[in-house]
């Protein structure tokens, strides 16, 4: 049974729940992240999400999104994710935004409460994700010069986190293989690289 981090207002962790259940109109705040995979020439792996999902469903969204299990390094759980959502090998990646959070309900009032780091990769030359259909629905390259105005502009459907964090993304400067990374020590507490 996959588990998540529970975590108090300063991202201290205070517990643990099953994943199958935190999600619902009071669900607690618990630890998350978000990668954005980009290759050479800065396009960015979008995917839409499976059709049968509990959040978001067929929804496009950020190249991976995940919770690490309890004692589980972020970058691992990232690691982890990305094969098992994409067939993706280990990409190097890194942390753009440690303290991004956010809140977001759906229409029929499930919420989703996380404190959730992001992450950049960039992928090998001619990458060629194999989605998981439990995971993915379908996945596009798109020029990140051409998405984030886009998505700023309140032009391109996306999921709630990641029009927030393409927000905060596109304060890092124009060109997404050459934002700064940031230090572990701005991670929540519970959360290690």
């Amino acid at each position: 049974m996959e588990q998540v981090v529970l975590l108090d207002e300063s991202g201290a962790g205070i517990g643990v729940a099953d994943k199958a259940s935190v999600h619902h109109a009071s669900t607690p705040l618990h630890l998350a992240f978000s990668s954005y995979l980009f290759d050479r020439a800065g396009r960015l792996l979008l995917t839409r999400r499976a059709l049968h999902k509990k959040t978001w469903p067929g929804v496009w969204t950020n190249s991976c999104c995940g919770h690490p299990a309890p004692g589980e390094p972020l970058r691992l759980a990232v690691t982890r994710r990305l094969h098992d959502e994409l067939g993706l090998a280990e990409t190097p990646l890194d942390l753009v935004l440690p303290a991004f959070r956010y809140r977001a309900v759906m229409e029929n009032g499930v919420v989703e409460n996380e404190m959730c780091p992001v992450f950049r990769g960039i992928v090998p030359d001619d990458p060629a994700p194999t989605p998981n259909p439990d995971e993915v629905d379908s996945f596009e390259w798109v020029p990140w010069a051409d998405f984030a105005p886009a998505v700023l502009a309140g032009a391109r459907p996306i999921s709630p986190w990641c029009a927030l964090q393409v927000a905060e993304l596109h304060e890092l400067g124009p060109d997404p293989l050459a934002w700064p990374t940031a230090p572990a020590t701005t991670l929540p507490a519970a959360a290690t690289l």
